[in-house]
């Protein structure tokens, strides 16, 4: 308590987490007085990723606004503690889907609590005529409401799926609400947030830094502390690839998909293929991008490979490349994909659902494509194993071990 007044947030006994260790009492959560501000939206702001234009008619992204840091360090503001923190997320969404894997992966589902908002996204201030905001909500496990696309067309989309649920601090019915519940000034909406329950504000929305975060300060915690996804003699190689991997092609394929005018298409297209002719040259070398150990890059990098086909190619028209055309990328996702409690934090139909749905300016009626079955292609055996050894060796329960499946048992998932 004595670190928290230093800091000026004072946790009164009615916000300590209950005998549910990833919640606490919601008739209590409010904010401390000291940092509660309620969000004056800037009309000029970007506020979705639709909004990040430049007058040629580029996406130009916006920089996250959170960018605090969980640290073991003596003194830390937010120090690593088991329930915690709570991660906000969209399967849909690349960038949270970072923070899914590295979760999974480094085994801190009993550590770090999750709540998955709804793909399609809607009015977040429906009540509101003079709010155009449409962005992530989270389900309604009640109303049995019927939903459609922004404009009031497309669907019918439910409410809510099983996989998906409400809010469960504060019975907010958007991102957006808890945005401006932690006093937000930035106005831009997004997932993932990392969120402190004990000091109930937002420790960063930079899925970057969040990955980095869950890979070194949670390892006493992990059910696999011997997974090093940023090793100290591949950080220099990973800075490297990361430096052209995310302007070309994570950020790449919205710098076509979004581009307002046919030079700033070209321009985004050129630079996205020939940044996929590298990572294909690079990776029909080694077994991962960065050398031949598994790291935080080759996540950055499947998150984005994974939607290319059955999203990307379509939607963003970045149809110069193709995924499943290539062998070498193919058989790298299916690497990445058969790795233990990665295909879990896969759900092609929401991810297909918010791209194709949420967004009328581009897809007016929200016909979704039935595409290529680009998940069940992740399910047949790969040869990437001649490349390389230094896959992660992830603790799994005797639950979770199971041979790789067969042609016969794969089912589609779409």
């Amino acid at each position: 308590s004595n670190m928290l007044h230093r800091f000026g947030l004072l946790i009164s006994a009615s916000r300590i987490i209950t005998s549910n260790p990833f919640q606490f009492n919601s008739a209590h959560a409010k904010l401390p007085s000291t940092t509660m501000t309620r969000l004056n939206a800037t009309k000029s702001g970007a506020r979705t990723a639709l909004d990040e234009m430049s007058p040629d008619g580029s996406f130009k992204r916006v920089d996250a606004a959170w960018r605090n840091k969980i640290s073991k360090e003596p003194g830390s503001m937010f120090p690593p503690e088991k329930n915690r923190y709570h991660l906000y997320v969209a399967y849909a969404c690349p960038w949270a889907h970072r923070t899914l894997m590295t979760r999974a992966i480094k085994g801190l589902e009993d550590v770090i609590s999750v709540t998955v908002v709804m793909p399609v996204w809607q009015k977040t201030k429906p009540d509101d005529p003079n709010d155009s905001h449409n962005g992530w909500i989270f389900a309604d496990k009640t109303s049995g409401k019927v939903l459609k696309n922004p404009a009031g067309l497309g669907g019918p989309f439910p409410s809510s799926y099983p996989q998906n649920e409400e809010d469960p601090f504060y019975n907010a019915k958007s991102i957006r609400e808890i945005y401006e519940m932690a006093g937000d000034k930035d106005g831009k909406y997004t997932v993932p947030i990392l969120f402190d329950k004990w000091s109930q504000t937002i420790v960063s929305n930079e899925s970057s830094e969040i990955i980095q975060m869950l890979n070194s300060e949670f390892d006493e915690y992990a059910t696999s502390p011997d997974i090093d996804l940023e090793p100290e003699d591949l950080r220099e190689a990973m800075q490297s690839v990361d430096s052209w991997i995310y302007p070309n092609l994570n950020n790449g394929v919205y710098r076509c998909g979004f581009a307002q005018t046919q030079e700033a298409y070209d321009v985004a297209i050129d630079e996205l293929t020939a940044a996929f002719d590298r990572v294909e040259d690079i990776l029909s070398r080694q077994r991962f991008i960065a050398g031949d150990q598994f790291t935080l890059s080759d996540i950055r990098l499947f998150v984005t490979l994974l939607r290319f086909d059955e999203v990307y190619v379509v939607y963003f028209k970045t149809n110069t490349r193709s995924v499943a055309n290539s062998a070498v990328l193919l058989n790298y996702c299916r690497d990445m994909y058969q790795m233990a409690r990665v295909a879990e934090t896969v759900d092609m139909h929401q991810i297909k659902e918010h791209y194709f749905c949420s967004h009328p300016d581009l897809n007016k009626l929200s016909i979704v494509p039935r595409g290529p079955n680009f998940e069940r292609m992740l399910k047949e055996r790969h040869n990437r194993g001649d490349l390389g050894i230094k896959r992660p060796k992830i603790s799994v329960s005797d639950d979770e071990k199971s041979p790789p499946p067969s042609e016969a048992s794969v089912v589609s998932s779409i």
